[in-house]
């Protein structure tokens, strides 16, 4: 690889990473407005591409499922159950369970929810209960959990 390869790759990471820390910190804000709204959205796609440029299909999973997140914030189900569904196949073609399997299954239920899909937001919630049952760390099973009660419809 030669040094301009590896310094664009160096930039893209540096992007990607920054775009999905802002998009999550506007995700946050307690009172957003439709201007963050926008930003909000445009960094969750930004981070995405950079990923896409360099990542690996784990980070793909990853900017799938964050965008999911940034529709159903905005409350844009139809986006948020296409991008849910992304996120799922890529961990499902690749492999991924743990945390990653997990958290698609929570993008779906979440989109699921926001169209009140009863029998698929029940179906979704279930897969990621016994996905995150598979959490290797304590920490990130904890925040998982923690997230998942955050769906609406949610039932222990």
């Amino acid at each position: 690889m030669s040094q301009e390869q590896d310094l664009e790759r160096k930039q893209h990471r540096k992007f990607a990473v920054a775009c999905f820390n802002l998009t999550w910190s506007l995700m946050e804000q307690k009172e957003r407005s439709e201007a963050d709204d926008d930003r909000m959205l445009h960094t969750a796609f930004a981070s995405r591409f950079h990923w896409g440029e360099i990542g690996t299909p784990l980070e793909f999973a990853r900017g799938e499922w964050l965008l999911s997140r940034v529709y159903t914030v905005l409350l844009q189900p139809d986006p948020a159950l296409l991008h849910a569904h992304k996120s799922l196949a890529i961990c499902l073609e690749n492999g991924y369970g743990d945390f990653d399997l997990a958290y698609a299954y929570e993008a779906l239920a979440r989109a699921y929810a926001l169209l009140g899909h009863k029998d698929k937001l029940g179906l979704n919630l279930n897969l990621a209960k016994e996905a995150g049952k598979k959490i290797a760390e304590q920490d990130d099973k904890d925040i998982f959990y923690s997230d998942l009660k955050t769906i609406p419809g949610y039932e222990e």
